[in-house]
């Protein structure tokens, strides 16, 4: 019976030596910083059919979106707050200065890709960040898309229209 102990005790060792791939599947995982060879955090932001390429670094908190300043960029206001919405919940607003380049979709999609990338690319610089902004839901990727046309139909859904005679 003890032979069965010991063997299980240096089994059990052995797991927790192996690193990562041991029995260590009931503890969370770890988020540790990522950054590149200049300091920065980067991300990518997908949101529709747009895709957002972000990079994250200290600064004064000047964001430039595809080499214009972000109120230039984007003019509503509604899609300069969705844009600074991640700093402000962060309470991180002036501290990073953010670029990023942004192509495909809308406006409004490419600013849901935007802020989904700074969200990204603010865990990646501080990963304690990663619970605020996960519990409010900027690390989730909004999944909905545009409905593919259908062969026989006039749009996705939508019949052509009917004629009795």
């Amino acid at each position: 019976m003890s032979e069965t102990v010991t063997s299980l005790e240096d089994l059990g060792q052995a797991m927790n030596a192996g690193g990562a791939e041991g029995g260590e599947t009931e503890s969370a995982p770890v988020h540790v910083q990522k950054l590149d060879a200049y300091g920065r955090a980067y991300a990518t932001g997908k949101r529709k059919d747009a895709v957002a390429r972000v990079w994250v670094k200290p600064g004064t908190g000047r964001i430039i979106v595809n080499k214009k300043p972000y109120d230039e960029y984007f003019a509503r206001p509604v899609l300069q707050m969705v844009i600074r919405q991640p700093t402000l919940v962060a309470s991180r607003d002036g501290q990073f200065d953010i670029m990023a380049t942004v192509s495909g979709g809308g406006l409004s999609g490419q600013a849901g890709a935007v802020r989904h990338g700074i969200s990204k690319a603010l865990t990646h610089y501080e990963p304690e960040l990663r619970g605020i902004l996960k519990r409010v839901g900027f690390l989730t990727r909004d999944s909905r898309v545009v409905e593919r046309k259908k062969y026989g139909r006039r749009k996705a859904r939508r019949s052509f229209q009917f004629s009795k005679r």
